[in-house]
């Protein structure tokens, strides 16, 4: 895909494929963004309330999570600052995707450790993907430096 005079291509699907947690709990975004992602060469797992996030966690390895805000029983702000309290998780990359974009919320995001905050309508899927490939890559060129 030609974008900005710059060419985008599918991840390749190898053994270096990034684990991503989808904290979602709209079945038809879940359906959206999980095919999207693994159609970009990710392993996905969905987890759609708090209590499926941190059985998910225990049970694997993450390489990054994408995280919706409004969610049953406990919410998005509430996953993240546990996350980002327990030692075992604290170093999992977060990535906010919600539909709440007031500027305080973004910053309270950001602040409680999320690496990137996207508000979904200003995204669509392939954009998300983009994102979480830039995430990646600034990760990968500061390891290097």
């Amino acid at each position: 895909m030609l974008r900005n005079n710059l060419v985008f291509s599918p991840m390749p699907k190898n053994n270096n494929m990034k684990n991503i947690l989808l904290i979602e709990d709209d079945p038809f975004l879940i359906d959206i963004y999980s095919t999207k992602l693994k159609e970009s060469g990710f392993s996905v797992d969905v987890a759609q309330d708090s209590d499926k996030c941190f059985e998910k966690l225990a049970e694997k390895n993450f390489d990054l999570a994408v995280l919706d805000i409004v969610l049953p029983h406990v919410d998005g702000w509430g996953i993240l600052k546990k996350i980002k309290e327990n030692p075992n998780y604290n170093s999992l990359l977060v990535i906010i995707l919600s539909n709440l974009g007031q500027k305080e919320e973004v910053e309270k995001g950001l602040n409680l450790g999320a690496v990137k905050y996207l508000i979904k309508a200003h995204y669509t899927p392939s954009q998300v993907v983009e994102e979480i490939r830039k995430v990646f890559d600034e990760i990968k060129s500061m390891n290097k430096s």
